[in-house]
């Protein structure tokens, strides 16, 4: 026998609501979490943001570690070639130092070398400028003389018989002699040999007592008269 339910169909429900209308086909209301899984964008606790900003943030320390490394490296390669080129310009760093072998100087005895390097040259430049301070005197002087003889020459040239009564160098020699044999004279008598002491004491005593302007007037006189009268 066919069973028969004792249950009432009951009809699916319609699209359409009371009076024909369609019944809303939005879809329910989602969830915060179900939002926040939907749309990445407007999480602020997204991973793959954080991951995104943390490597922005590492690739700028990289770039400001880099450029710092390139500037260090800069600053060495500079000082470098400032030591090797102070090996070259100082003589005294090309020469062979036997107390250090053969090993790279370093550039404590680069700089202690180029400071007496310097030194010297500030010498050499002070005792060159006195040579040419000395010998700019020299020329001064011989200008000078060369004036002197040039007016010498012309006085001779305008009166070519001057001087020929003037007195030979033997005269001149006889009056010095005379003198200095009257002063000996003198001093022989005055003098002490005994010591040094002694010497010294006599050797002023005697130019008080001999050297007199008056007294050395009276010698050179009497040689005068001596030699007049030999002459003439």
């Amino acid at each position: 026998m066919r069973e028969v339910s004792l249950v009432p169909e009951v009809p699916p429900p319609s699209l359409s609501g009371p009076r024909g209308c369609r019944r809303d086909s939005s879809p329910p209301a989602r969830s915060k979490v179900e939002y926040a899984y939907s749309d990445n964008s407007l999480d602020p606790d997204d991973e793959d943001s954080d991951y995104h900003q943390e490597s922005y943030k590492e690739s700028y320390k990289d770039r400001r570690r880099r450029a710092h490394t390139q500037a260090e490296q800069k600053r060495r390669d500079a000082i470098k070639r400032g030591y090797d080129d102070l090996q070259t310009i100082v003589p005294t760093c090309q020469q062979q130092d036997f107390s250090i072998g053969s090993q790279k100087l370093s550039k404590a005895i680069v700089l202690q070398k180029t400071i007496d390097y310097i030194q010297f040259l500030h010498k050499e430049k002070k005792k060159q400028e006195e040579e040419v301070s000395t010998l700019r005197k020299d020329v001064m002087a011989l200008k000078i003389m060369k004036v002197n003889y040039e007016q010498i020459v012309k006085a001779h040239q305008d009166n070519p018989h001057e001087g020929e009564d003037q007195v030979s160098d033997q005269v001149k020699f006889n009056v010095f002699q005379g003198i200095m044999d009257s002063l000996f004279q003198s001093f022989n008598a005055s003098i002490s040999m005994a010591s040094f002491q002694e010497l010294s004491a006599c050797v002023f005593s005697w130019i008080e007592e001999h050297c007199k302007p008056q007294t050395l007037r009276e010698i050179v006189i009497g040689v005068l008269h001596q030699l007049k009268n030999q002459l003439y």
